[in-house]
């Protein structure tokens, strides 16, 4: 019997062995394809052929068929992935855009060489170091703009609203974008942190805004808004939940098919508050550590999650050096969160015929318990407890914002007003909103509103179905009916229309603290999160209720 099990045991091995080999040899073969099709290329191919170009898009090409999460970055795309990841970068500090045909300004961070600098949002880069930059597009002017931190540089702007130009020097600095760019009170008992990015000391930064909201002696709840933060690093996820439940409590396992994949991640410092009532807010924006931290406080009862189902990314990536100042960011393993399920929702190991990757069906979902025995299900992000509906922009809001109305009328506001009215709580007079309005006159924003879009869809299928021409008159008369008219639109939008403009305007005098503490004040989670916390009873039972 036991020469049998050697025996088994021996052929196993051997198959493993051949399977090895038979894979080495495949991948040696196809290597030496690749090899011998570039060198033909390269030497009859008609027309002069970049090495560079070439091998990058046969590169990205081969990555396309797997997650969209496995990258190839270049040594010249280095840069801007260390800025991704840690948040730095040497530079002036401030957000750009093409507008225009012109690169100009649109967000100094506050405190940094371009606000200290005088640069507005609206500011035309005309020249850099002496070189004219009015062709130049916006990423090409990035790159002049980077450099050494406390190298001199020399810009000249012009400003879009009165066409004055100056020259100013100033040295770059290392630039630190802030994971947490506010925090403080929505009312006077709920605080609230607005979380972005997951870089290095995002912990440290939450941490540190608890601790001061904590100062407040009747602070009775936190709102953590992670709405829009598309993650970035686990190690800070899981000092994020550290912030809020005990050392050696478990985060998240990660689970891949080689040995250094299979981890599991425990809190291992001490908290800043284990009780305090927490909400955290999430929309479809909410990806990846977003999800570990949401998904953690949920299946440790920890807090409610409050908004709209999260993105569903449960992959890890690490990154790999290879030659050349290259990296390759690769997907290792899957994470599951304490409850045990995995939040992934796209499968991109099985696809549709046509290439598309598929999500995870509804029949295929797994249940698991929270730490009190509340279900929750794997396979589609994190599902709030307090469901709210994500909040309908209407088309001409749309059409407002991306032909940049909002943000040359903004520009415009501040070189009118020299001093800014009620600071974060500041609202748009009914007088200001007409100037608005007469400022719109003769420029051109075309947009389809949700009937029209409908109806056009009808029309197609009515054309496509060879209806009769009484059913073609009938829809055409609907059309006329319909049909948007922009000044009764500019009425009906106007509360929309006005809080976007109002938190553009607040930007430029108190920069994003002063937008996000703007936006505060109509917003439908905050309300939800404000009134579940103040209800302790209905929290205690939200969390402890077995569904």
């Amino acid at each position: 019997m036991r020469k049998i099990s050697i025996a088994l045991c021996l052929c196993f091995i051997l198959s493993v062995q051949a399977a090895n080999q038979d894979r080495y040899f495949e991948i040696a073969k196809n290597m030496e394809l690749f090899t011998q099709l570039y060198k033909e290329l390269n030497t009859y191919y008609v027309d002069d052929i970049d090495p560079n170009k070439l091998m990058t898009d046969g590169i990205n090409k081969m990555l396309d068929g797997l997650d969209p999460f496995t990258n190839y970055i270049t040594g010249a795309d280095l840069d801007e992935y260390q800025l991704q990841t840690t948040g730095k970068y040497g530079g002036i500090g401030s957000r750009i855009t093409m507008l225009d045909d012109h690169v100009v300004i649109t967000d100094p961070y506050e405190g940094f060489p371009a606000q200290k600098a005088g640069l507005q949002a609206g500011d035309i880069i005309m020249e850099i170091n002496g070189k004219v930059v009015t062709k130049y597009n916006s990423e090409e002017i990035s790159q002049l703009l980077r450099g050494e931190p406390g190298s001199k540089i020399t810009i000249k702007i012009k400003n879009s609203i009165n066409n004055v130009e100056k020259t100013v020097s100033f040295n770059r600095e290392e630039i630190k974008i802030e994971n947490v760019p506010y925090f403080g009170m929505v009312n006077d008992k709920i605080g609230y942190i607005k979380l972005v990015s997951f870089t290095d000391n995002a912990a440290l930064e939450v941490q540190n805004a608890l601790k001061e909201l904590k100062k407040n002696p009747s602070l009775k709840g936190i709102i953590l808004d992670l709405r829009g933060n598309g993650g970035g690093l686990l190690n800070e996820a899981i000092n994020i939940c550290n912030t809020f439940v005990d050392k050696g409590t478990n985060i998240v396992n990660t689970k891949g098919k080689i040995a250094e994949a299979n981890f599991t991640y425990n809190t291992t410092g001490k908290p800043v508050d284990t009780n305090i009532p927490l909400a955290v807010l999430t929309d479809a924006g909410s990806a990846s550590a977003s999800e570990i931290v949401s998904g953690a406080m949920q299946d440790l009862d920890r807090g409610v999650v409050i908004g709209q189902n999260t993105y569903g990314k449960g992959l890890v990536q690490v990154t790999k050096p290879i030659a050349y100042k290259s990296k390759l960011k690769v997907t290792i393993s899957k994470y599951y969160i304490p409850s045990g399920r995995c939040i992934q929702r796209i499968d991109y190991s099985h696809r549709n015929t046509d290439g598309s990757a598929t999500a995870l069906p509804d029949s295929l979902r797994k249940e698991y318990k929270t730490k009190s025995g509340r279900i929750v299900k794997d396979g589609a992000g994190i599902e709030p407890d307090v469901k709210t509906e994500a909040e309908k922009v209407a088309p001409i809001t749309i059409a407002l914002f991306t032909n940049n109305y909002l943000f040359k009328f903004a520009n415009q506001y501040k070189f009118n007003h020299e001093i800014l009215r009620d600071g974060n709580k500041f609202n748009l007079t009914d007088e200001e909103y007409a100037a608005f309005k007469e400022f719109l006159k003769g420029k051109e924003y075309e947009y389809s509103t949700f009937s029209e879009v409908k109806l056009n869809e009808l029309k197609k299928s009515i054309k496509e179905d060879n209806y009769s021409e009484i059913v073609q008159k009938a829809i055409s008369e609907l059309e006329n009916q319909i049909k948007h008219d922009k000044s009764t639109d500019l009425e009906k939008y106007k509360p929309e229309i006005s809080m976007l403009l109002e938190q553009e305007i607040v930007s430029r005098y108190l920069f994003e603290k002063g937008r996000i503490a703007n936006s505060l004040n109509d917003d439908i989670d905050i309300k939800k999160a404000v009134e579940t916390l103040i209800d302790g009873m209905n929290y205690k039972n939200m969390l402890s209720e077995k569904k």
